[in-house]
């Protein structure tokens, strides 16, 4: 069984015993959440239940695992001929989650 959600602005395929990296959500270490915004669920048997645009009832249930920051990325600016550089880094933050559950199908 698995299901997509929504978190953060994008999609995330779930499945339980997962983890995934998804946008830092201000949950401490430890807690559990419960995502409600699941956009499909497909069991094991039968068909796949696609929402329009959400299944209504269902619910998948995450535990926090870490808070972190992600790799560093640079990002350049130059402009040729005028002496123009610039360099920023920028170091994303996540929330690892590790899926429990899937219910409410």
């Amino acid at each position: 069984m698995y299901a997509i959600v929504r978190t953060g602005g994008r999609q995330f395929r779930a499945e339980p015993g997962q983890i995934i990296d998804v946008e830092r959500l201000p949950d401490e270490e430890g807690a559990s959440i419960e995502l409600t915004d699941v956009l499909l669920v497909a069991p094991d048997e039968g068909d796949p239940i696609i929402g329009q645009p959400v299944v209504e009832g269902a619910v998948v249930k995450a535990t926090v695992v870490k808070q972190g920051r992600e790799r560093k990325v640079f990002v350049w600016k130059y402009i040729p001929k005028e002496r123009y550089r610039r360099r920023r880094g920028h170091r994303q933050y996540f929330t690892s989650l590790r899926i429990d559950s899937i219910s409410g199908v």
